[in-house]
């Protein structure tokens, strides 16, 4: 199973909707709350430069996007082979 990192904020409605497609698939994942900054916001923005929007999705340390990336995924087919490598 592959290993998915999220980072999030509280009351954030495409965290929400990015984390609900993930539980759709059964799949666990690793979250990081960034709502007060600190240090995972400060990695976060390394690990996904130019993005400062939550979420941001990594697959096996490969960044992903955000909620609207993931849906894309899903809807062509290609998320599930990303889930189940």
């Amino acid at each position: 199973m592959a290993k998915i990192e999220i980072y999030t904020k509280a009351f954030c409605g495409y965290c929400a909707r990015a984390k609900a497609l993930l539980d759709s698939k059964g799949v666990d994942y690793e979250e990081f709350d960034i709502t007060m900054g600190g240090p995972k916001r400060t990695e976060m923005l390394e690990r996904a430069p130019g993005r400062t929007t939550v979420p941001q999705i990594f697959i096996d340390g490969s960044h992903i996007g955000g909620s609207d990336d993931l849906a894309a995924l899903e809807r062509a087919g290609k998320l599930d082979p990303l889930l189940n490598p």
